[in-house]
């Protein structure tokens, strides 16, 4: 539902409320890409995610849905945000022009055991708090 360009309106909406503290102004479009994370070479895992979006300033959006939570999922989480944020850069260019990735992903069941958070909003920071990189981060809603 959130992947079609019908729907376009939906998903902004979607990503403006989930994001809102993160965003600096609300978004206003995205352009709906294509799902599949390509492989640089024929060993590599495929992913392919639910929906994948880009905005006017070139940040990414990955959106996916989960029913069921196992061991590994939040191993899938990151390598599924990293593989969308690796694949900005071509040879050539420089780390600079590297743009913001968020992931969300929407869960049917707690992604952490005992947790009783429902939301979370992961970033790259050190222990005592201090942000590595402003470039996105992962969302996960229960």
């Amino acid at each position: 539902m959130l992947g079609s360009e019908e729907n376009r309106n939906l998903l902004i909406h979607f990503i403006n409320a989930f994001l809102a503290q993160d965003l600096a102004e609300p978004l206003v479009w995205v352009d709906i890409l294509n799902p599949y994370n390509d492989k640089e070479f024929l060993s590599d895992k495929l992913s392919i995610v639910d929906v994948k979006a880009r905005d006017s300033q070139d940040r990414l959006y990955q959106i996916e849905i989960q029913l069921t939570s196992y061991a590994h999922l939040p191993s899938r989480i990151i390598y599924n945000w990293a593989d969308i944020y690796s694949q900005q850069l071509k040879s050539g260019q420089e780390y600079h022009e590297l743009r913001p990735t968020y992931s969300i992903w929407l869960l049917a069941e707690n992604l952490l055991v005992d947790d009783n958070v429902y939301v979370h909003h992961y970033k790259m920071r050190d222990e005592q708090g201090q942000t590595l990189t402003p470039h996105g981060g992962i969302g996960c809603w229960s």
